[in-house]
């Protein structure tokens, strides 16, 4: 990999880079500043990768390529201005999007790209004097319409690169920096100005192919510059107070407002938010990504990346206000919509859903009631409970949820839970019956007993096995399975389980009395116990 900080005068040479070299210099910084894909081979279990992590305290190339570029003095903020500007539109090419359905092929070669980019200079004049009436323009052949187009689709491409070194950034080591940079130079509310001029330009029924997350694919510049922009909020929005300036002024009073009326204190991030950096306009951009994710197709993979956005802005540290604010926007009953009604068959979307879901409802009982309304037949329950069984891994974190809700709805005062009748819940009244806690658990260790190292997403049961294995049914092969969590200490936040019990677990887990059935020594033949054993592999 290409070590930055041994270019000569490289903070020089940026600097005298006009905004076209610029976003042709991200090209090769995504590669640069990108950590290496090492696969998921057996070596890496989740208890590797963190002993792993431990080991190396020394930063990565790619990581020391970050800090070098962070040093770059206006780097970021010309970053900015380069997402953020808007593209000249000269009239005629308002169905630009829809003719790039015709052209997109063209566009995997940058060397084509170029050129068309040099016609559409030479012939700008010719092509603005036409006409200013778009229905006369609606009559001239695409071909004399093609060099605008190309101009705007130029813009595109070079904001997906430009957008994608700022998403790598974020999710850095040096991530508050990055941070504190995008947030001074306005990133969020020059993409808000953005979104429905550019982004989300225009919602069209076509269904668009777009392949999984997971996939490598050459995708349109569309298709591309609005995954790229999905993944950039969801990279802003993660576990960081910065997640409000995706709203303007007026929704930051409204979060203010929520939680006056449920006289709870205001998260701190809110209170402390700089109203010079939110959004303008009538709408956050969480609020306009809110809408166009209503209007997509059921089974839409842009579907996938914008629960994934929106999630985001959820988790972490549990926010009634947060969750009101998007239950007043009808979120919860489009995720059931898409669950139990639309027919969507994409795991990928489904799985999104779940997660979403799991993050509105988490210990909001105002949100189990509108799932109550909304879930009124027993048809609709039943369709929904087969969609969580027919893949417990992509529904695992609401199942998660369930189980940490009831908890906390059980643990609560006496006053308080004499206000709701939480069993006339159908959601969570389900989990009272012993036989759907026991089908849960045994499927969860056919599954783990498959491939215990690769299935990482499974450890998320681990709330489950210990609330049902260890209080109720004392299984101790559900104990042991969990084990791999428990030296992730991630896996314990947000799920308001005192932090004692965690311990109380894990000493069971170890206990030295080979007779105890839930510790994991009864297991181990005496012979081996003088062995040494390393857990980490080599």
């Amino acid at each position: 990999m290409i070590q930055l900080e041994w270019i000569p005068n490289l903070s020089g040479l940026v600097q005298s880079f006009d905004q076209q070299q610029l976003a042709n210099f991200c090209r090769i910084l995504s590669v640069t500043i990108s950590e290496p894909d090492v696969g998921n081979d057996d070596k890496h279990t989740l208890l590797a990768k963190n002993a792993q992590q431990k080991r190396n305290t020394s930063p990565s190339r790619a990581e020391v390529n970050q800090v070098t570029l962070l040093n770059i003095p206006g780097f970021i903020e010309r970053l900015c201005k380069l997402a953020t500007r808007k593209v000249s539109e000269a009239t005629g090419t308002s169905n630009f999007l829809q003719e790039l359905e015709e052209w997109y092929t063209w566009l995997d070669n940058t060397l084509v790209l170029d050129a068309l980019m040099q016609i559409a200079t030479d012939e700008a004049e010719h092509s603005s004097t036409e006409s200013s009436d778009e229905s006369t323009l609606a009559t001239i052949p695409l071909r004399h319409r093609l060099p605008q187009s190309m101009k705007i689709v130029h813009e595109i491409m070079y904001k997906v690169e430009v957008l994608y070194v700022l998403c790598v950034l974020l999710m850095g080591r040096q991530r508050n920096q990055v941070h504190k940079m995008l947030a001074e130079f306005r990133l969020i509310p020059g993409l808000n100005s953005l979104f429905e001029k550019l982004i989300w330009r225009k919602y069209t029924t076509s269904n668009h192919v777009v392949h999984g997350q997971n996939e490598n694919c050459d995708c349109s510049p569309e298709i591309s510059f609005k995954i790229q922009f999905l993944r950039l909020l969801q990279s802003f929005s993660d576990h960081h107070e910065n997640k409000y300036l995706l709203l303007n002024a007026q929704e930051l009073n409204e979060l203010s407002a929520i939680s006056l009326k449920a006289n709870i204190p205001e998260v701190e991030a809110l209170v402390y938010t700089d109203r010079s950096l939110v959004c303008d306009g009538k709408k956050g951009l969480l609020t306009r990504l809110l809408t166009v994710m209503k209007r997509e197709p059921p089974d839409s993979s842009f579907r996938f990346w914008q629960a994934r956005a929106v999630e985001s802005f959820l988790r972490g540290a549990t926010s009634y206000a947060d969750q009101m604010f998007l239950l007043k926007r009808g979120l919860l009953e489009h995720i059931l919509f898409c669950i139990i009604d639309s027919g969507c068959k994409s795991r990928d979307v489904l799985q999104s859903y779940f997660d979403l879901l799991g993050e509105l409802m988490k210990f909001n009982i105002d949100a189990f009631k509108r799932f109550n309304k909304y879930v009124n037949t027993e048809e609709k329950f039943q369709v929904f409970l087969t969609q969580i069984n027919s893949s417990l891994v992509d529904s695992n974190m609401l199942v998660r949820c369930i189980v940490l809700s009831l908890d906390r709805f059980e643990s609560q005062t006496e006053d308080v839970k004499g206000k709701f009748n939480y069993y006339a819940l159908g959601l969570l009244a389900i989990l009272k019956k012993k036989s759907f806690s026991i089908a849960v658990i045994n499927y969860i260790l056919n599954v783990l007993k498959i491939d215990l190292k690769k299935n990482h997403n499974i450890s998320v049961f681990t709330v489950f096995l210990i609330k049902f294995s260890f209080r109720d049914f004392t299984e101790p092969r559900c104990l042991i399975c969990s084990l791999d969590v428990f030296v992730n200490i991630k896996k314990c936040q947000s799920s308001c389980i005192p932090f004692s019990f965690w311990k109380e677990t894990v000493s069971v887990l170890l206990g030295e009395d080979r007779t105890c059935p839930c510790a994991i020594i009864s297991y181990i033949d005496e012979p081996y116990m003088e062995l040494d054993r390393d857990l980490l592999g080599d």
